[in-house]
């Protein structure tokens, strides 16, 4: 089981990595030719798509993933039903336009929501195949279908944008990347829906998936509130440099952070009536994500400046602020994505929504009082809320696991030590006075250097675990 889990990590974040590696270049090139303004528009309305998204799953996936004896009958009723509900949502968001590009005194929206909204038909013809490969942890699939997409769209949105198209160019890219994604996985994934349906087997499913669609709708709007209310309020320029600080971290953070909720779920589902094993297994998650995930944060946080203005110019350095913010937010994203996982797969679906009720309460008083100030003091409330929602995550996993908040702390306590000395010793390098490239030339290799050398003299239990695992993998596969 452990080495089959390695495996599967493996391939979802080769895939994570190279997708979003290809993603980011691509932001950076049409970030440059584009500039903030035309990123802002896009926001806008993807504000609105990635919360009609959630709709999409309706958390069926997670309760195909979580459900022991899913059968044929049951992922094809999800699929049939799935394609009927994206249909309907299809539908609204046309009709929606006219009143989002209102909503925003920006008439030239309305046809950018129409097209952009066909990916909610993709999406619907992807969603079981997805999670079909995810129960049956084949994630060696996602790394061909994601890179392949990815790559396609890349090449259509960089030529568009060369081309002059503005906003056209990251439409196209976002829709090319959906479909040529879709595409592959349905020429890879032996599954195929059939002309079956069960209300029964989907009413089943949809007791346990509906607590988890309400769940991610609230976290959703939550977190997409920001950019509605950034892009309502101030100029567009502000919402793309707000979007832009995320990127980067976010691209990080995804690449690990998803790469390992991925194989947790469905690892832990199988253990779900061995509280014992989902402890230990939450707590090697929150020990060994935290060790990979904080460093890259806090070295991205101090070389921040000198990397945006060698990447994106000296016209994007007002995101550093911004993605600063969010590399501590995300720093601390393996506390949130064990806890959650844990709770799912003990089946306390329940106690998932009760979470995302009080912690979205919170968030959202932080927003309306803060929304009034400014962009910045919106992105300081989001870093906040983020700490009091790790307690909220952890709480029912005292109970549940025996395994509390404070003990998760102190199982973090080594990697953020030593990753916040390495963060001192990294920016310690600008006082030298060197120029962009000469400046990150140092920091970079220092930094991983450093990071090395504290984790084997302080002897970090997680450093040791990861270089074991990976000695102990390579040996196996050698002899495979």
């Amino acid at each position: 089981m452990k080495q089959k889990v390695i495996n599967n990590f493996l391939w979802r974040f080769m895939e994570r990595c190279g997708a979003q590696g290809v993603s980011l270049l691509v932001s950076v090139v049409l970030g440059r030719l584009l500039g903030p303004s035309v990123y802002g528009t896009v926001a806008l309305v993807t504000v609105f798509m990635v919360i009609v998204q959630v709709f999409v799953d309706s958390g069926m996936g997670n309760a195909l993933i979580q459900k022991k004896d899913a059968d044929d009958l049951d992922f094809s009723s999800v699929f049939w039903f799935n394609i009927a509900m994206c249909t309907f949502l299809y539908i609204v968001m046309f009709a929606a336009a006219p009143f989002i590009a209102s909503f925003y005194n920006a008439p030239e929206l309305t046809p950018v929501v129409r097209v952009l909204s066909l990916m909610l038909i993709i999406s619907g013809l992807k969603n079981v195949q997805q999670a079909y490969v995810s129960k049956n942890m084949m994630f060696k699939v996602f790394f061909f279908s994601t890179l392949g997409g990815t790559i396609t769209a890349a090449v259509v949105g960089i030529a568009m944008a060369y081309m002059g198209f503005g906003v056209w160019a990251l439409v196209a890219q976002m829709l090319v990347n959906a479909a040529a994604d879709t595409v592959i996985l349905w020429l890879t994934v032996d599954f195929r829906p059939k002309m079956i349906f069960s209300a029964a087997r989907l009413k089943g499913l949809f007791s346990y998936g509906w607590k988890l669609l309400a769940s991610g709708l609230l976290d959703t709007v939550y977190n997409q509130l920001r950019q509605l209310i950034i892009g309502k309020m101030y100029a567009k320029a502000d919402l793309g440099q707000y979007n832009q600080g995320e990127r980067i971290p976010h691209f990080i953070v995804t690449n690990i952070n998803t790469s390992i909720d991925s194989v947790l779920l469905p690892t832990m589902s199988k253990a779900q009536d061995d509280p014992a094993a989902v402890r230990n297994m939450t707590r090697r998650a929150i020990k060994t994500s935290t060790y990979i995930i904080m460093p890259f944060m806090m070295g991205l946080a101090v070389c921040a400046e000198p990397m945006i203005r060698l990447i994106l110019t000296e016209e994007w350095l007002p995101c550093v602020p911004f993605l600063r913010i969010f590399c501590f937010t995300f720093a601390f994203y393996p506390i949130h994505t064990a806890n959650l996982n844990a709770i799912k797969a003990m089946g306390r679906s329940d106690l998932f929504l009760l979470l995302e009720i009080i912690k979205k309460a919170v968030g959202l008083a932080a927003i309306l009082s803060t929304m009034w100030i400014s962009v910045m003091a919106m992105a300081y409330s989001l870093f906040f809320t983020s700490i009091f929602s790790q307690i909220i995550n952890a709480a029912p996993n005292k109970k549940l696991l025996g395994y509390s908040y404070l003990s998760q702390l102190r199982d973090m306590a080594p990697q953020i030590g030593v990753s916040l000395a390495m963060g001192a010793i990294v920016f310690s390098v600008q006082f030298l006075g060197l120029g962009d490239v000469a400046t990150l030339a140092i920091q970079i290799p220092l930094g991983m250097l450093s990071y090395w050398a504290m984790s084997r003299a302080f002897r970090v239990e997680s450093y040791t675990y990861v270089i074991g695992t990976v000695k102990e993998y390579l040996g196996k596969s050698k002899e495979n």
